[in-house]
């Protein structure tokens, strides 16, 4: 079946699932990138499907021509890592207002997340799911009127293997922190066992996570690294979260790992099934752990093998990203930043 009505036929059945299962009750006027029964779509309704990458802007602040460049390989969204200063150097307001307004300039969805919450319980110093809230609220400003571009990623891996079992009841908080805050993009949050999941806590806790949410609009991100190194176990993780009626995305995965070999084309061929999106791990720069890099030493012009596999191979950026619609509509506003890209 052509892509484009499997993603017709999934939305449908996606959203008779919802109406049986009684997920929960959208917000009213649902405005900007949402969650509407199950699916992640913008706020005229169509479906929106990530397919991007990360990049590494808290560690390498002087390469916001990455932007450009990520758009250059066709990819619809980038995950931009942020830092909220209890492992990192604070990203400030004004930095995130630039990021955003290359997104913009560069028709890319920028989802933002900040990193400081990586291994939570076992990393010391790394901040926990109500510090990454506060941050968020420091940077208020920056965010503002921005929900048809960018989605709050509310902390990265925000617990190791240790404590992870309050990762519900941390994660509720925080995003009801948010929207206390008046926050009412749409918010990824991230799975704990350093984003795997492999105990199935976000898996078994997800619907009172999203429950918890007095807006409705909090989408799942699960990191797929050594853990998934099957189809089948790709396939399961993911078909659990669409038969819930639950919107989940792969926010990291890469071809290869230390924690095992995980199954990229399964990941690429089932997100691409299923309508899900996903966004590699990453750019460039990864120091010590090369192999994770799409190119080489932030050159665009220099793939590496990962990254002719992610942009060009089957269900990859190149075959199977489309555009946000706020930007094929002609609706973008704003975009005040700096000229060219270095």
């Amino acid at each position: 079946m052509h892509k484009r009505s499997r993603r017709l036929l999934l939305t449908e059945t996606a959203a008779a699932l919802a109406a049986a299962s009684g997920p929960a009750d959208q917000a009213e006027a649902a405005t900007g990138i949402h969650v509407s029964n199950g699916r992640v779509v913008e706020a005229n309704g169509n479906d929106f499907v990530m397919r991007g990458v990360n990049h590494p802007h808290a560690w390498y602040t002087d390469r916001t021509g990455s932007l450009a460049h990520i758009k250059g390989k066709e990819a619809n969204t980038v995950r931009v890592v942020l830092a909220s200063g209890q492992q990192w150097t604070m990203t400030s307001a004004a930095e995130v207002s630039t990021i955003v307004s290359l997104c913009k300039r560069n028709r890319l969805i920028c989802v933002l997340e900040v990193h400081d919450t990586t291994g939570y319980g076992e990393v010391s110093g790394a901040a926990t799911l109500s510090q990454a809230a506060d941050y968020w609220i420091k940077v208020k400003s920056a965010l503002q009127g921005q929900k048809d571009y960018v989605v709050i990623n509310l902390g990265n891996e925000p617990h190791g293997n240790t404590g992870y079992e309050r990762w519900a009841s941390d994660t509720s908080a925080a995003v009801r922190k948010l929207r206390g805050a008046g926050f009412d993009h749409a918010i990824i949050v991230d799975a704990p066992n350093w984003g795997q999941d492999w105990s199935g806590t976000m898996r078994n806790d997800a619907r009172t996570v999203f429950d918890a949410d007095p807006d409705r609009n909090t989408i799942f991100s699960i990191h797929m690294y050594g853990v998934y190194d099957t189809a089948a176990k790709v396939r399961d993780y993911l078909n659990f979260f669409v038969s819930a009626g639950l919107p989940i995305a792969i926010g990291e995965f890469g071809h290869y790992h230390t924690d095992g070999n995980p199954d990229e084309d399964a990941i690429m061929a089932t997100a691409e099934r299923l309508g899900l999106g996903y966004l590699g791990w990453s750019w460039s720069g990864n120091s010590g752990v090369g192999y994770l890099d799409m190119v080489n030493n932030f050159n665009t012009n220099s793939l590496t093998s990962w990254g002719r596999r992610i942009f060009n191979g089957s269900d990859g950026i190149v075959a199977t990203a489309k555009e946000a619609t706020i930007y094929t509509s002609g609706g973008v506003t704003g975009g005040s930043g700096p000229k060219g890209y270095f």
